[in-house]
């Protein structure tokens, strides 16, 4: 039988790829821009997992991450800085600090034990104590959840998804979403 820890940074380790892929083939504007009406684009997923893993798999443990980030460091973080990726932020930046990330936060799983002590730094005192084994399952549960938001991101801006379906061809899927439609029309914009 696998091991939890392996089980999980293998899960961790997909999820990370995932939102990574979703830059594959990109331009500069459809990399940065929002996708969303809350303002979701692709590069700033990737800025926020940075965030994330620093704190979660090595601040937390005590661990100082690879890289100072600015949006950090100036406090920014806390409207929405790690959010979207400025004019001076390269795509090969980002992916870089996300790689170094990955790389220290794998360093800690391996040196730790999943029931390891941990203390995440910007919970509440009441909830900061904590371990390995629920902050890497934070952490796959955070990545899983916008390697989603990636996927849809990207398919909004051009059709293509990491889904393995796109061998059904447009028309295939022109049929399939007008079914989908024609029975929400059963019900009508407005009817309850």
């Amino acid at each position: 039988m696998a091991d939890l820890k392996d089980i999980l940074l293998d899960k961790l380790r997909e999820a990370r790829a995932g939102v990574v892929a979703s830059l594959d083939g990109l331009g500069e504007y459809d990399a940065r821009r929002p996708i969303t009406a809350t303002g979701t684009n692709l590069l700033g997923l990737v800025k926020h997992l940075v965030g994330v893993e620093h704190v979660y798999l090595g601040e937390s443990f005590g661990r100082t991450p690879p890289d100072v980030l600015p949006w950090v460091a100036d406090g920014s973080i806390w409207q929405n800085a790690d959010m979207w990726a400025t004019a001076d932020e390269s795509r090969e930046h980002l992916l870089a600090l996300y790689e170094r990330a990955w790389a220290h936060s794998d360093a800690t799983v391996a040196a730790l034990d999943l029931d390891a002590p941990g203390s995440v730094p910007h919970w509440p005192a009441e909830r900061r104590a904590t371990t390995l084994g629920f902050l890497l399952v934070r952490m796959v549960e955070e990545t899983g959840h916008h390697a989603g938001h990636a996927d849809i991101c990207r398919e909004l801006i051009d059709g293509r998804s990491r889904s393995g379906n796109d061998e059904f061809g447009a028309d295939w899927w022109r049929e399939y979403v007008a079914t989908v439609q024609r029975a929400a029309d059963a019900f009508g914009p407005g009817s309850s």
